[in-house]
Formats: C-alpha cells, structure tokens, sequence
C-alpha cells in the first residue's frame, strides 16, 4: 500500500479531531430522550463519508432508529464490500465512576476516554479514514458500502425489515465488521464465534400496596426475597443452567477444536488481576475461555425494588424486578430460549406472588468459517501490519444482527476487531488505545487488498 503509514502519520490530529465530534453526540438508544441524537450521529457519518469519498450517502428511516448508507461502485463487475457498524452507545450509569465526562473525550496515557470511544464509534470510523485513504491514493480495488445502524446497543429490532426491504441496495459479496476485539496489541486476533443472546425483565408482585415491614413481616411474601430465591434457582452449584431443555441444542465443542482454543495465549493471574477478584467462577468441566466462548450463561443485569434511598425505611416492598439476560452458542434459537425460560420462570414462582416476564431483545449465535475468501484475506491483513498471523478466537459477546444478514442477505460476514479487554466497553472510563485506532486503519486497506484479488 503506497505511503498508507505516512498518510496516516501525516492526518493523525485531524483524524482525532473528527472522531471526537462524533463521540461527542451522546446517541444512547436505550433512551428515549435520545433520539434526536440519533439523527445528529447518522448525518455526521453520513457527512464523515462524503467527505471520505462516498458517491452517495442517506440517511434511511426506520420504524426505530435511523440507519445510514453510503457507497462507491467504482465498477459493478468488481467485488463488493458490505461495511456493518452501529452509531448508538451504551447509556453511562453510573456517572459517578467515570474520571471525565463519559460525551466529552480526551487523551490520556495514550488512550481515548469517552462512550463510544471504542464501542462502536472509534472502531466504525477506522473503517471510514481506511476508505479514505483507499480513494484518495486512488487505490480503492473493490466497490465499498457502508451500513451504519442506531440501534446494535438494544438488540437491532429494525433492521432486519431494512434489509429486507434493501436487498438489492445492500448486495455485496462480504460484509466487514469491526465491532469485536483482539486478544493483545502484540497478538491479533480474528472472531470466530460469536454467541447469542435472549434477554427479559421479569416483574414479582406481593401485596397491593408497599407494606410495614414490622406489621406484615413474615406472614405476606416479600417479593424481594422471592425473586432472589427464584433466581438463585436458576443456576446449580456446579454452573449449569437449570431450565429444562436449555442445553437440547447446544453443540459439544469436539475436543481437537478445544486443544486448538487452548492455545490462545491467556494469563489467569493477569485475567484475575485487571478485574481485580480472587476466583473466578463459571460451569464445572471448561476454562474460562471455554465459558466465555462455546458455553451459554445466565446472568442478573440488574435488579431493583424497595427503599435504595438514604437512611432506613421498614417496608415491605409490593414488587420486585430483574434484567436477566442468556448468552446463547450457535445452534441454540434465542426465540426457543425465551419460551423456555418464561415458562419455568413462571413454573418456580410461588402462589404468594403473580410474575410478569417481558422478552427484551434477542439473536441468534454465530460461526465464520476459517476457509473463506474473506477469512484468508483478513487473515493475511493482519499478518501484514502485525507481522504475526492472528489467532482464531470464539468471542462471549454477542451482535445479534450477524445471523440475520446471512439470513437475509446470504452474505457470510468476517470479524475485524481492534478492541481490548481492557477497554471496558458498557462500563464507566470506555478508551480506545490510539495505537489500535491507527493499527486499525493501517490494517482494513489491506483486507480490500487481499479480498479483491482473492475474488479475480
């Protein structure tokens, strides 16, 4: 690639001065109130794209939030690439933990701080400078369209239906994806895997009314205390999940792929360390790379009910609620997942209570094959700018969109992520590493490169 190190050397600033726009645009789409941010983010990409040398860009409406779209055919008998990102952002309790303003960006220690920072808006606009760069050196081998949704962080509920209804538009032969991580910066990394996902709140009400603790205590259920009983049901002591036919589905990782798995590089003590808890803890029989890769879980993502403010109050709450959510292997069907779990939630509950379950969102697991065109090209771009082929890796987190593009679209998608563990995407002081946002726009010219001529 002609001078790429040196133009990236040459535009670093500006290229930090316009990300930093975009991280500015608090585009939360768990909240309501955000939605005119939303459409603030999908023109500034939509804008970012125009200027990196997009033919055409428009922002689409959905029956949700917005989507935007870009392209440049610079001719049809050529490949295509099929971009995939989303704008939108976790929301940024607690505030408090934060050590800078979660929408307000800066640098330290050579690391981006700000939502977004890395998930998804730092690692989507390494793509738009890698493109950038590819049509003003006048180097682009293959047509490029952008796909860049609102709506990743709560599910992608609309998009399927924008699929289906862009078929023709959104045509292309691979779609590239930056939206998952690496295992280090010194040992990259390419996703596999990628798990499913079903999600709930679930509501237990008592009495009609909040209670005197003293007065009622101990003869009117409390639901607090039954919705931890239930809960606590849900997973046995050796980290199975207790809903019947749960596992019916779930595929059992052969043996030489698990050998393979293990010989990723992963410090126990280091992982201990960075997440600062003396044990760790999961299913009886795997790793803790076997847990967060090719085995499902269950998880409490919040809980609530009561008094929480200061002081005491003796009361006796009239109901108590959950987030729960499962993180599903590939084969496990997340609408399947959510019967199941609804109906034995419900089947546990005692008659002192009435229990609501309400499904949030879900999608389906995900595999990429390791033999694809497109595979072999990424494969061979990191190995370019790394110096180091990277290492297959089934990641514990979930884009539920994946499956339904190939669904869909019939389009097989390839992971590139440039994230670290470290980089504490959801969670207060999210940062990007500037040596990865640049490693990232060094390395993606090189996947157009490889797949291009992989496809003559």
């Amino acid at each position: 690639m002609k001078d790429l190190k040196q133009y990236i050397e040459t535009n670093k600033q500006r290229f930090i001065d316009e990300l930093f726009g975009y991280l500015r645009i608090p585009s939360i789409s768990s909240i309501a109130d955000h939605k005119p941010d939303m459409y603030k983010a999908a023109e500034y990409i939509k804008e970012a794209l125009l200027k990196a040398g997009a033919d055409k860009a428009e922002v689409f409406e959905t029956k949700g939030n917005p989507v935007t779209y870009a392209e440049k055919i610079i001719d049809p008998t050529l490949p295509t690439v099929l971009v995939y990102a989303h704008m939108d952002v976790m929301p940024v309790d607690p505030l408090n933990l934060w050590n800078s303003q979660p929408f307000e960006p800066e640098i330290r220690d050579e690391k981006i701080y700000g939502r977004g920072a890395d998930d998804d808006k730092g690692q989507s606009f390494m793509h738009v400078k890698a493109f950038e760069y590819l049509v003003k050196t006048n180097q682009l081998p293959c047509n490029v369209k952008f796909m860049i949704e609102g709506e990743e962080e709560i599910g992608s509920p609309n998009l399927p239906a924008f699929c289906e209804a862009n078929k023709e538009m959104l045509k292309s032969d691979v779609i590239l994806v930056s939206d998952t991580g690496m295992i280090a910066q010194d040992i990259p990394s390419i996703t596999t895997g990628l798990r499913g996902l079903s999600y709930w709140e679930v509501e237990v009400a008592g009495p009609n009314r909040d209670l005197h603790s003293g007065l009622f205590g101990g003869a009117v259920a409390n639901p607090i205390n039954v919705l931890a009983k239930m809960i606590a049901q849900m997973v046995d002591d050796n980290g199975h999940i207790t809903i019947p036919g749960f596992y019916d589905d779930v595929i059992q990782v052969s043996a030489e792929e698990r050998a393979l798995m293990a010989k990723a590089p992963f410090n126990i003590d280091e992982y201990k360390k960075a997440i600062d808890v003396e044990e760790l803890a999961g299913e009886k029989g795997y790793t803790t790379n076997e847990r967060t890769g090719i085995r499902p879980t269950f998880d409490v993502c919040g809980i609530w009910g009561g008094y929480t403010g200061e002081g005491a109050k003796t009361v006796l709450p009239s109901k108590a609620s959950a987030k729960i959510s499962t993180r599903l292997v590939p084969n496990q069907n997340h609408e399947k997942i959510a019967v199941l779990f609804k109906e034995h939630f419900e089947s546990i509950a005692p008659k002192s209570v009435k229990v609501k379950v309400t499904p949030l969102h879900g999608g389906q697991g995900y595999v990429c094959p390791t033999d694809t065109p497109a595979y072999l090209a990424a494969d061979r771009a990191y190995n370019e700018t790394f110096g180091k082929k990277p290492v297959p890796v089934r990641s514990g987190g979930s884009i539920p969109i994946i499956s339904a593009f190939e669904e869909i679209l019939g389009v097989k998608s390839v992971l590139m992520g440039f994230g670290l563990e470290s980089d504490a995407i959801h969670s207060p002081n999210e940062n990007f590493p500037l040596f990865n946002l640049f490693k990232g726009i060094e390395t993606i010219p090189y996947f157009y490169k490889y797949f291009a001529e992989a496809k003559k």
